[in-house]
Parts: C-alpha cells; sequence; structure tokens
C-alpha cells in the first residue's frame, strides 16, 4: 500500500491559495482514477483506490498546514506503513511555476507542511515538489503562498494537474522517469525540444555561403551578423 499526501489548508477560503497546490495534486489523481468518494478519518480527508496494481491512500489533512504531519503519522501508524511508502505533494518556492521534481528524503526547507511531518515520521519520504516560484523577498512569502492563483496562471496548472494524473501509476512503481515524462508531455503536448544553439562552426559557414545560394534580403539596408540572420531562418 501506498500513502499519497497532498499538503495545503482546509476550507473554501484556500481552495485555490499557491499554498494549496498539493491538495490540488491529489484530487487530480482521485478524479483522474476513479478513487472512492473522501471520507474523514486520521484527522484528515482520505480516499482508497488503486494505482499500477497496489492499493493507494490519498490524504489531505484537515488540520492547518504546520500541523499536517499529526495526520500522515496516525494513518502511516494505522496501516503499518513504512516512512518510504509515503509521496508528499506540496508548493516549492525555490522552483519556477509550472515546474515539478522528485526528491527523496532531505531537508524541509522551511516549508511549515514538510517540517511538521519531519517532527512525526522522519526525513525519509519521497515528495513531488511543484514550482509556484519565489515572490522576490522573503517578507513577500506568507501573502504569496497565502494568494490564489492568478487568472492567467491556470493554464499551466490544468496541463500541470492532468499530468500529475496521468502518471500517478509510475510513482506506485517507483517509476520517476515516466512519472515526469507523463507531467512534460501534458505541459508540453508538441513534445517540441528548444533547438540547440548554433555551433562555432555554423556560425562561421553563415558569414561565407555557398555561391549558389541567393543571399538573405536586407529589408532595413544594414548588415546582420551571422547569429541575426540564423535567428531569421527559424521565425
Amino acid at each position: 500500500m501506498k500513502l499519497f499526501v497532498g499538503l495545503g489548508n482546509p476550507g473554501p477560503k484556500y481552495a485555490n491559495n499557491r499554498h494549496n497546490i498539493g491538495f490540488m495534486a491529489v484530487e487530480a489523481i482521485a478524479d483522474g482514477h476513479g478513487f472512492g468518494p473522501g471520507r474523514s478519518k486520521f484527522q484528515a480527508q482520505v480516499s482508497e483506490g488503486v494505482l499500477g496494481g497496489e492499493k493507494v491512500l490519498l490524504l489531505k489533512p484537515d488540520t492547518f498546514m504546520n500541523l499536517s504531519g499529526q495526520a500522515v503519522g496516525e494513518a502511516m501508524r494505522f496501516y503499518k506503513l513504512d516512512s518510504t511508502d509515503v509521496t508528499v505533494f506540496h508548493d516549492e518556492l525555490d522552483l519556477v511555476p509550472g515546474k515539478l521534481k522528485l526528491k527523496l528524503g532531505g531537508g524541509h526547507a522551511g516549508h511549515n507542511g514538510l517540517r511538521s511531518i519531519h517532527q512525526h515520521i522522519g526525513p525519509h519520504y519521497a515528495r513531488v515538489r511543484l514550482g509556484i516560484g519565489h515572490p522576490g523577498h522573503k517578507d513577500k512569502v506568507s501573502p504569496w503562498v497565502l494568494s490564489d492563483f492568478a487568472k492567467q496562471e491556470y493554464r499551466w496548472l490544468d496541463d500541470m494537474m492532468r499530468g500529475i494524473s496521468d502518471g500517478a501509476e509510475y510513482l506506485v512503481t517507483d517509476d520517476n522517469a515516466k512519472f515526469t515524462n507523463a507531467v512534460a508531455l501534458r505541459m508540453n503536448p508538441n513534445g517540441a525540444a528548444p533547438k540547440p544553439a548554433a555551433t562555432r562552426e555554423q556560425r562561421l559557414a553563415k558569414k561565407t555561403p555557398e555561391p549558389a545560394s541567393p543571399p538573405d534580403p536586407e529589408p532595413d539596408g544594414g548588415d546582420r551578423s551571422a547569429l541575426q540572420k540564423l535567428i531569421d531562418k527559424f521565425k
């Protein structure tokens, strides 16, 4: 059995906060995989289902963020789980919005929810770090995380949640590469990788084109560098 924990604050007031992106993640998994209805247990809302052939419990603590570990500890003890059976989805200030990274173990980096979980089960659990960006100054962190996502952010947020749902079964089987690939496919459905920068040889070649090739048009009448011509080629 696996325990997937979403971090956030309970109640409609906080539902769309950046701090609640962990709640959103487990809700997306529940919706995408037909999990049972939520019920109150372990000071949390819990929902049961199956992913990758294994039973999974989704948990959203009913306590506020800084007491999240109480619910996680209760659920772990009841089902006799090890901390390595736990995966926590949480907001991450140190990642740009829309970026996702996996981590096993380590510190809590000042995150109150993780700090509480550390106190109750130790540091040896998996984390899915969901980037929300940093406001730029530590004094702005609290109002930033407790504010709602902006309207323009909902496009990437929806794609990320769908990707998490798509790849959730791979977390159960510890196939982290397939999980992150599933999210990447939602975030970048065309699969278009950035074009590599031109090499020195390619830039030099642009300065001495083959005689049979017509010169690039110069609508502005000015000299353009080889790099500018290369940029024009891929517009």
